[in-house]
């Protein structure tokens, strides 16, 4: 199979193409920045191709030529600190507009199946463990821009032979990872006693060798069309517990402060990260069984596995620096 797979060179895009290729599948990796994916054992079977920024007049004839399938990865992400003026509105112009633009060029080209790389954020504030067949209530300008994504891709591609597959996934975690969890490797680095010894949150989370691994089966599997999935590692944590496993593979040993999550909270406000209250203090679950049961699919790779590779690559990272 010809996979186009957009959004190639981040970091769940450096997992997924290697493991195509490994599949049997010829991979055409659209990045922005084209760079090899293994500068040192380039893969044949994997074709690296420059894109422009995406948006609703980017062209994608030329990739989609003899494509029998796309995985689209490439998204505006989420930011705790959006320095848009208007954030909903470049949030939209990429992960709306790019992916229908996508999506129809798709279509014209007669691809088979489209795989939608959405997000658990479309969940928002509904009832939690998230269910699929719940009603998205999205909260922030990224969430709102996947389930409109989403709803787009249902119209375009409905009655055309393109067969839509979706996957919402959680905090994605893995070797490339930035944001919070990158953060939370420094700190358990430092060894410095933490604030969470108070915080009984549960947190569902995939790693990029687990996303890539459904992904994959999304793209092969005859019941993946026209479903909706929610996937996860399957291994619910709490944010003291993440930081424990992530210190004892650094061989680290740490302290959890029982500070009042209330305190802890006002505190975070204080020097300005009060955009992480949620996700050091709340919980974020997902029930994952309709992947289960449909395709048959469960993580390869468990949590402590994740973590490991996560460890071991933010280690070698900072000996480089």
């Amino acid at each position: 199979m010809r996979v186009l797979v957009t959004g190639a060179n981040g970091m769940i895009g450096h997992v997924l193409c290697p493991a195509l290729a490994l599949d049997g599948h010829q991979v055409v990796a659209a990045m922005r920045r084209p760079q090899s994916l293994n500068p040192s054992a380039p893969d044949p079977a994997i074709s690296v191709q420059k894109i422009t920024d995406i948006g609703p007049e980017t062209s994608w004839t030329a990739l989609l030529k003899g494509a029998d399938a796309v995985v689209h990865l490439a998204a505006r992400v989420h930011m705790l600190r959006d320095p848009a003026p208007d954030p909903l509105a470049a949030h939209r112009r990429v992960n709306v507009e790019g992916t229908k633009r996508l999506a129809e060029q798709a279509v014209a080209a007669r691809v088979r199946r489209f795989v939608f790389l959405s997000s658990v954020k479309v969940h928002g504030k509904g009832p939690q463990p998230y269910r699929e067949q719940d009603v998205p209530l999205p909260e922030d300008p990224y969430g709102v821009s996947k389930l409109e994504a989403e709803e787009a891709l249902r119209k375009i591609t409905h009655n055309t032979g393109v067969e839509l597959v979706i996957l919402r996934p959680p905090l994605v975690y893995g070797p490339g990872v930035k944001g919070n969890f990158r953060q939370l490797l420094r700190l358990c680095e430092l060894g410095l006693p933490l604030p969470f010894g108070n915080i009984f949150n549960r947190r569902s989370l995939i790693g990029t060798d687990n996303l890539a691994s459904a992904i994959g089966r999304c793209l092969t599997h005859p019941k993946a069309p026209g479903e909706t999935f929610l996937v996860s590692d399957g291994e619910d944590v709490s944010t003291p517990d993440l930081a424990r496993a992530i210190a004892k593979k650094m061989k680290k040993r740490i302290v959890m402060a029982p500070i009042p999550p209330a305190l802890l909270e006002a505190m975070l406000w204080l020097i300005g990260k009060g955009g992480m209250t949620r996700r050091l203090l709340g919980s974020l679950t997902l029930d994952g069984r309709h992947i289960h049961d449909i395709l048959n699919w469960y993580p390869p790779h468990s949590l402590d596995d994740g973590l490991q590779k996560t460890v071991a690559w933010y280690q070698n990272q900072r000996k480089s620096e």
